[in-house]
């Protein structure tokens, strides 16, 4: 052994150690249909706008008051109530991870449904909470009976709904989630909705949502269309966010950053129009796979579409050899099973995924 095996045997948690990091797919050369990306860039003359604008930032400063600046932009486009405040985050992956942080009390329980995104488990598990996962239902709906036994025997301090859900796309029952909301409040718990894919949605339901003073609502301007951007944002009641920023560290958000997503905010109609494309687009794509025999889509309400396949591994391999690259998740849960999680590319590279897949089955 030597002394840097030695050092990190004893320093670092036995815990990180049996970890495996985030692993990104290597996409260079391929249709990238993997990450839930909105595919499209800003038109020529908005590219020189933006680029001509970033070059005036005063990159020798700290952040200041443009982050400010971006928090009250971001308020007036999400329509935020009254009494409620917003607070950045470098993405939702670190507003999570805030949440876990400010909730890690002695006894804390987190809780999300499964399948679901992976980074509630993995913060809750680096600050030793444990977390409790209730499987949905085997078509991917809310399980509200298992639910509501698991929050009155768990008592959760966080429970996550993702609003519409990663992996399987789709909007759950609002009934459903009231009462889940409720039941959380009287066990003196939190909620929070992660609206990441709220762009592409048929509902927006925020203002009720917050109407509720346990619940609090995540946003990311990745899916808008600035995944490299990295700003997510969490907007609640003001009390209750203020408390969580106490944990953000001062500087989160570059200037660089700041600025390309008020660029963004004021050109909202550029986006707005993207989106409408990629839900038309995600109706067409939805409606070929269901044409096709062997797979079976679900529906949905992201830029993706979840599909099962009689043999997921083989299909993508298909896929990956025909320069398009999808996620394989079957291995995420056992719901999800010969399941691959296919983003909405542009109308071009929908086509290329729809004949190589017919080709690959």
């Amino acid at each position: 052994m030597s002394l840097l095996d030695d050092c990190m045997r004893r320093a670092v948690r036995n815990d990180i150690q049996g970890l495996h990091a985030y692993a990104v797919q290597p996409s260079a050369g391929l249709v990238k249909l993997d990450t839930m990306e909105n595919p499209h860039r800003l038109p020529p003359a908005l590219r020189a706008a933006l680029g001509q604008r970033l070059g005036e930032v005063a990159l020798n400063r700290y952040p200041a008051e443009r982050g400010d600046d971006l928090k009250a932009a971001l308020a007036a486009h999400a329509g935020l109530p009254e009494g409620c405040a917003l607070m950045l985050g470098n993405g939702s992956d670190e507003l999570i991870t805030l949440l876990s942080m400010a909730c890690a009390t002695p006894g804390a329980v987190f809780m999300a449904p499964l399948p679901g995104f992976v980074m509630y488990a993995l913060s809750a598990q680096l600050q030793r909470v444990p977390f409790v996962g209730v499987p949905l239902s085997a078509d991917f709906e809310l399980d509200e009976a298992a639910m509501l036994a698991a929050i009155a025997r768990h008592r959760p301090a966080l429970l996550y709904l993702a609003y519409p859900n990663n992996p399987t796309a789709n909007l759950w029952d609002d009934a459903v989630i009231e009462r889940l909301i409720d039941a959380v409040g009287q066990v003196q718990g939190l909620v929070v909705m992660d609206e990441a894919y709220q762009p592409f949605a048929a509902r927006d339901s925020m203002a009720r949502l917050l109407a509720h003073p346990q619940v609090l609502v995540m946003r990311t301007m990745s899916k808008f269309g600035l995944a490299g951007v990295r700003i997510g944002y969490l907007m609640g009641r003001s009390a209750l966010v203020n408390e969580i920023d106490k944990l953000r560290p001062p500087f989160n958000i570059s200037v660089l950053n700041a600025e390309a997503a008020l660029f963004a905010l004021e050109h909202a109609g550029q986006y707005a129009a993207q989106a409408a494309l990629i839900r038309s687009e995600r109706e067409r794509v939805h409606a070929a796979l269901a044409a096709m025999p062997g797979v079976q889509p679900w529906p949905s309400q992201a830029n993706m579409v979840l599909a099962r396949v009689a043999d997921a591994a083989a299909t993508f391999a298909g896929l990956k050899q025909r320069g398009v690259l999808v996620k394989n998740v079957s291995a995420m849960h056992p719901l999800l099973a010969n399941c691959l999680r296919i983003t909405i590319g542009t109308p071009a590279e929908n086509e290329q995924l729809l004949a190589a897949l017919g080709q690959s089955l």
